[in-house]
């Protein structure tokens, strides 16, 4: 069994309060379709669950690990399978570079392993699952192209909109996505309106990206740059920030003939 295992970009994201430790985040998340991991299942023995992929972390701080024992909680067939299968991952996304690729490998295994041990989970039990490990898996187990995400990113709601041709360049520069949060709260903290929320959730993606500059579209690239001031040579017209970064994207308008 082999799935695609795609990036996203965040076309705006802000901030909208803070819940606990969380912050409540309103963002558009598109599926990047150019740029992707390849998840498998293949035969073999194996005395434990066994991930193949070339990984920033051990297995068991994994995302897809972490999904793994979520599940074999629910079903016996599911530790059973992976007695005679590993996980080959593919990796193309970078890590740590707002791509969200650790958050779109663990819902494709969710979402793979629902289907071949017929657990007859529904998207909303995978993403109940998938939100306990990651603020952003919810948005990869729905497999929308466009959508709103909002809560603590559990909050999922299709976006209808053309398929956007993303270009991504991604700096040799790690984020820390907690730093880069704590320096937003200590000094950039700023919380959209409700009205704002409402005009830009109703917009069209290429709409926002011609409104919004690369400061106004996302909340942390500020705090980003704090933190890491070398991520500012990649600021060029048209170039905006995925996440808490390192990655930039820039939506390719082409002209149609005919």
């Amino acid at each position: 069994m082999v799935k695609k295992s795609y990036a996203k970009v965040n076309i705006f994201l802000k901030i909208a309060g803070i819940r606990g430790n969380y912050h409540e985040l309103v963002s558009r998340f598109v599926r990047v379709h150019s740029l992707y991991d390849i998840v498998s299942f293949e035969k073999g023995d194996n005395k434990e669950f066994t991930l193949i992929g070339k990984f920033g972390c051990e297995t068991k701080k994994n995302t897809i690990y972490k999904a793994y024992e979520k599940l074999k909680e629910i079903s016996s067939k599911v530790e059973e399978f992976f007695k005679t299968h590993y996980v080959k991952v593919e990796k193309n996304i970078p890590e740590f570079a707002g791509l969200g690729g650790g958050s779109s490998n663990c819902a494709t295994f969710l979402i793979m392993v629902n289907e071949v041990c017929n657990l007859n989970l529904s998207k909303d039990d995978l993403a109940k699952i998938g939100s306990s490990i990651g603020a952003d898996v919810p948005f990869f187990i729905y497999e929308f192209d466009s959508a709103n995400v909002t809560g603590i990113g559990e909050i999922v709601e299709k976006f209808d909109e053309e398929i956007l041709d993303i270009e991504v360049i991604t700096p040799d520069i790690k984020c820390n996505t907690g730093e880069i949060f704590k320096t937003f709260r200590e000094k950039f903290y700023k919380q959209i309106t409700k009205d704002e929320e409402n005009f830009l959730i109703n917009l069209k993606s290429k709409e926002i990206l011609k409104k919004l500059n690369i400061t106004e579209a996302n909340d942390l690239y500020e705090p980003a740059i704090y933190n890491y001031e070398q991520l500012k040579k990649y600021s060029k017209n048209d170039w905006f920030f995925s996440g808490s970064g390192s990655s930039f994207f820039k939506v390719n308008y082409g002209v149609k003939n005919g």
